[in-house]
């Protein structure tokens, strides 16, 4: 059992090398055979949507990415998870005190499924063109939310690894306007090659979203991050990423967990009942956003708050 006094804060050299680089990790969040044992116990659990706060129908769910969100806040594990200390403090360090999670998705890649093309996200309105964050211009030095990334399967360059361009990172050095909007296309995902690599984004074309339409990434400063079950990796969702193609086709699905933070001073959602993106649509009704660090002195944001069994419950 992790000891709750014990703190991961990284070093000043470590927050240097992030502002640098965009990402920090890999690190240990759990043994790798405690990530296979939790994972194994908890997918069970997971197919039980009775308590999930998006219903099926709604989402579509099993079709499309936005059946995926928001899942820690009917599930005890994923609840604890968005708030272990080994996260909480990394996160804490590059936001300051006072953190919000304000969504969390799986992104499953099973073998034989693309890559996920390079993206850059500030805002989060590239699918709607409604932007979901908004940071309050005094404070919007980076923009973006802060992703921590676990890996609950083995992550490798033949099973669909991330990658990341370092150094891309800031609002200021976005290379796509994602107030242009995309065209949902759900029959191009697994139809689509960008630059001899099988890549697409979930139905979307993310490159209609490009400032400079004969712009492309500069892929040969990519990096790959290979990750065991139980590690993470945490980044700005500002930062060129992507992932490889899921290549090994006798290799078990590549699963990652995503926890997105924001200082508690950003608006979340603002102006939004529903999101529809990903050939679905969710009600925001019993959507809450989740204190992991510190104290919310704000009252812009609506929340939900923890108990001591990990189930998170509406703010009266």
């Amino acid at each position: 059992m992790t000891n709750t006094l014990e703190s991961f804060t990284p070093t000043p050299e470590e927050v240097q090398r992030f502002h640098e680089r965009g990402f920090m990790g890999p690190f240990k969040v759990y043994e790798e055979d405690e990530m296979r044992r939790l994972w194994k116990r908890e997918r069970l659990r997971l197919m039980d949507r009775n308590g999930a706060v998006y219903s099926d129908d709604s989402a579509q769910a099993g079709n499309t990415n936005i059946a995926n969100y928001d899942r820690h806040l009917d599930s005890t594990f994923l609840a604890d998870h968005i708030c272990h200390p080994r996260i909480v403090d990394r996160v804490a360090s590059i936001l300051g005190p006072n953190v919000l999670c304000w969504r969390s998705e799986f992104f499953p890649k099973y073998p034989g499924d693309e890559g996920t093309d390079w993206h850059q996200a500030d805002t989060f309105s590239f699918a709607s063109g409604k932007p979901q964050i908004v940071w309050p211009p005094e404070h919007k030095e980076w923009g973006g939310t802060l992703t921590v990334w676990t890996a609950f399967t083995p992550a490798t360059e033949e099973t669909a690894c991330l990658q990341f361009i370092p150094g891309t990172h800031g609002h200021w050095r976005m290379n796509y306007d994602e107030s242009k909007g995309m065209a949902y296309q759900p029959d191009k995902i697994n139809e689509s090659e960008k630059d001899g690599v099988n890549r697409g984004f979930y139905g979307y074309d993310y490159r209609q979203l490009q400032k400079d339409p004969d712009w492309r990434p500069p892929e040969e400063k990519a990096v790959s991050m290979v990750m065991r079950p139980g590690e993470a990796i945490m980044f700005w969702s500002t930062l060129m990423h992507a992932s490889k193609p899921h290549s090994a086709l006798d290799q078990e699905m590549r699963l990652g967990f995503a926890g997105r933070y924001v200082p508690t001073y950003v608006d979340i959602y603002p102006d939004t009942d529903d999101i529809d993106e990903y050939g679905g649509v969710i009600s925001l009704q019993d959507w809450g956003a989740v204190l992991v660090s510190g104290k919310d002195e704000y009252t812009h944001n609506r929340k939900r708050d923890r108990t001591t069994k990990g189930h998170v419950f509406p703010v009266r």
